[in-house]
């Protein structure tokens, strides 16, 4: 199997255990009823519509940490770094101390283990309980050379040598790399509470496991973070933490941004793009345009337009016209009305390719991200649109319509971001019922990147960091942003989002640019439809005077 095929989870030999799935579920409600507590899930699985797209952003490739992946074939080379990780770890522990007493401990922590997963764990108490103590080891092993200097304890100074090719203070090994890689994805996360328990049995004090378990994880949060340039990150608490992908994204969306609105459901594949005006150049536009030239001729009370309006009236031609135009323009006659099938006939095909479209869409494709209606980076700096980067955080996005500057968080893009950013999102749109804020920037940079011109004005103003090969894959990084299910509304980027459309509809350049795509672009279709309409007067008007014999006046007569 390919690593980069998605796998099911807990994809064991085994078949489905009944009855320790009964022994589990009995144990569970026991369990809750005594401690009469509500663990949320913290750890989802990302929708499978998304793992058919990038399933590398979503799958880990080297590690896996947690039931999810744990028996996965390809993985079980990194099992001798963990089992080096467990002896680190056993001699880290106070004396009398061995690593299954470890395991011991956290047996009364088992049903909160689970409760933390999205879906069921098909796998034994022991078995649980060992899987977690050995990648928390793990885990705790990797994050210890991200401590600060100041906390630098003695504990925990000392590599295995088998792990020492893995953990880089220099962080310039790829090995290292691919690893945060799969730490970062939201089906690979382990609970912070089992982290907590184990330095608690190798320091004397709680507090102090605390302090260094808090410096690990908001050094590692603060090295992968794209906004790195944030001076001040929002105070977080360990204990208010779920996991790792927790952590990272309350640094970059802090609580306070965080109001429950209403969600409204989306169809992904139906949605059009807001505030797109429609097409000149479109079916419906031609035949509203048919319907009001008709009803002017209707109007007209002449005995030559009397005569057309009721041979168009008669039952023949309204049996005729019922007949697609393919049809009628081959019939004898009709082919001077030719130009006009393509005009009539792409209706009907767009609505049968758009079916057709929604089911295959429906069936492989996942979402892609909602392309916001704001104008590109290259379209806003044309008309003297400045943009301005800050050291602040996504919430503070905002445009001066008195200065046209429009204020962006410098954002780094390196070679995880896209891995980072994705699960991150995934997260959100799986955890938060209030405001998606990381959704609905990931949508506002897709809106305004369109193409590495786009991202190169970013980069010259400092809005962009771009550490990647070039500024085509940035582009193809934000526009191959895959969006979530839900739709939400975030005021403060939403009126951003207007002010800035406001500002550049009212130039008058884009008025101009406006009117000629509205009138000049589709005049072709406009004057091929008047020919056909003068043409077709023309031709009654000689088939009335072939009847009545119409005279011609003669100039100059009385």
């Amino acid at each position: 199997m390919s690593s980069l095929e998605y796998t099911p989870i807990l994809n064991s030999a085994s078949h489905f255990d009944l009855d320790r799935w009964v022994i589990q579920i009995r144990r569970t409600l026991d369990e809750e009823l005594e401690e009469d507590s509500d663990i949320p899930v913290s750890i989802f699985n990302v929708p499978k519509s998304l793992m058919v797209k990038d399933p590398h952003c979503y799958v880990p490739q080297e590690i896996a940490l947690g039931p999810y992946h744990y028996w996965r074939p390809e993985l079980f080379e990194m099992q001798r770094y963990k089992t080096a990780a467990v002896r680190v770890a056993q001699i880290r522990l106070r004396k009398s101390f061995k690593f299954h007493d470890l395991v011991d401990r956290l047996s009364r922590l088992e049903a909160r283990i689970r409760a933390c997963y999205h879906k069921y764990l098909d796998v034994s108490g022991e078995t649980l309980l060992w899987v977690m103590a050995i990648d928390a080891s793990f885990l705790l092993e990797f994050l210890q050379i991200y401590t600060s200097k100041e906390h630098n304890y003695k504990v925990l100074t000392g590599v295995s040598s088998r792990m020492s090719h893995l953990l880089d203070v220099a962080l310039k090994k790829s090995a290292h790399n691919a690893i945060i890689k799969d730490i970062v994805m939201l089906e690979n996360q382990v609970p912070l509470f089992l982290l907590r328990k184990i330095l608690e049995l190798q320091f004397s004090s709680v507090d102090l496991a605390d302090e260094l378990l808090f410096s690990m994880l908001m050094a590692f949060c603060k090295e992968l973070s794209p906004f790195k340039k944030i001076k001040e990150f929002p105070s977080l608490r360990v204990v208010d933490c779920a996991h790792l992908v927790d952590i990272l994204y309350h640094m970059i969306v802090p609580k306070s941004a965080e109001v429950n609105v209403d969600i409204e459901e989306v169809d992904g594949q139906n949605e059009v793009k807001e505030g797109k005006e429609a097409s000149p150049e479109s079916p419906q536009y031609v035949k509203q345009l048919v319907v009001e030239v008709w009803k002017l001729i209707g109007k007209l009370n002449a005995r030559p337009v009397r005569i057309v309006k009721r041979a168009l009236s008669s039952q023949p031609i309204k049996v005729i016209l019922k007949l697609p135009w393919t049809m009628i323009t081959n019939l004898p006659g009709f082919k001077l009305l030719k130009p006009l099938e393509g005009i009539f006939s792409t209706e009907d095909k767009i609505e049968a390719e758009n079916e057709n479209s929604i089911l295959e869409d429906d069936i492989s494709s996942p979402p892609l991200a909602e392309e916001i209606a704001i104008p590109s980076v290259s379209e806003l700096s044309e008309i003297g649109v400045r943009f301005l980067p800050t050291n602040s955080s996504i919430t503070t996005i905002s445009f001066d319509l008195k200065r046209a500057t429009l204020h962006l968080p410098t954002i780094s893009l390196e070679a995880n971001t896209e891995v980072i950013l994705k699960n991150l999102v995934a997260y959100e749109t799986s955890k938060e019922s209030g405001q998606l804020v990381l959704t609905r920037y990931t949508e506002l940079m897709a809106g305004l990147i369109d193409t590495d011109h786009d991202v190169q004005i970013l980069r010259e103003r400092g809005v962009v960091l771009n550490h990647l090969k070039s500024d085509k894959e940035v582009a193809d990084l934000w526009n191959g942003m895959s969006r979530s299910f839900r739709a939400t509304k975030v005021p403060f980027l939403d009126k951003m989002i207007e002010d800035v459309n406001k500002y550049y509809g009212g130039k008058w350049k884009v008025k101009v640019r406006k009117f000629i795509k509205l009138y000049l672009y589709s005049s072709w279709k406009f004057l091929t439809l008047m020919a056909a309409v003068l043409l077709l007067l023309l031709m009654s008007l000689q088939a009335f005077c072939s009847l009545y014999e119409c005279k011609l006046p003669v100039i100059g007569s009385r």
